[in-house]
């Protein structure tokens, strides 16, 4: 199984109300740690982009989705990126959340988590309020992300909510884009 696919999996299981055990935690913990990109893997997807707009923070630093025939990987909840914010993005945001929710007092995890805020809130989609095309599709991923690695973060968050509650309605959207931010309102803490 590679990563995407124990990702997806996961998610869906813990969505659809599944409780893991302590030792499969460990083992998912350990696949998908085992599943970062390397350096130099980073380097040359960071290349490949370096001429859009943004730079390499809008890109992925610790897992780069691997080549998939051209085709972009689908967000937990359905949606057929056509960019590579959206389906790089939602491929590392959804697995170091998921490393923190099973490995948070790991130091290689917590390091990630960090780092990857520091990133976000250099982003339009992030932390800027973008709006446009696929970048408010990200918003929700990051959304999700933030509310289960940094739940106090209200702030962030209520901006990310009110984003979509400001901008959903603008223009037509994938059913997924519904879908997605009601399952971060879903997992917001009572």
């Amino acid at each position: 199984m590679t990563v995407y696919e124990l990702m997806i999996k996961t998610n869906h299981y813990i969505i659809g109300g599944g409780d893991l055990t302590a030792p499969q935690k460990a083992n998912i913990v350990r696949q998908l740690l085992a599943g970062r990109s390397t350096p130099e893997q980073v380097r040359r997807f960071h290349f490949a982009f370096r001429s859009q707009s943004g730079g390499p923070q809008m890109y992925p630093s610790f897992y780069i989705p691997p080549y998939n025939d051209g085709k972009k990987y689908e967000t937990v909840i359905p949606m057929a990126p056509k960019t590579h914010i959206l389906s790089a993005n939602s491929y590392e945001l959804e697995i170091i959340r998921l490393l923190h929710l099973f490995a948070s007092h790991n130091a290689a995890v917590q390091n990630m988590v960090e780092q990857t805020l520091f990133r976000l809130k250099a982003t339009c989609f992030g932390y800027k309020s973008c709006y446009t095309g696929e970048c408010f599709h990200t918003a929700l991923i990051v959304l999700r992300f933030v509310i289960a690695v940094a739940p106090r973060e209200t702030g962030w968050i209520k901006k990310q909510i009110s984003l979509y509650h400001t901008h959903a309605a603008d223009t037509r959207r994938h059913a997924g884009v519904k879908q997605y931010f009601e399952l971060c309102l879903s997992e917001l803490e009572e």
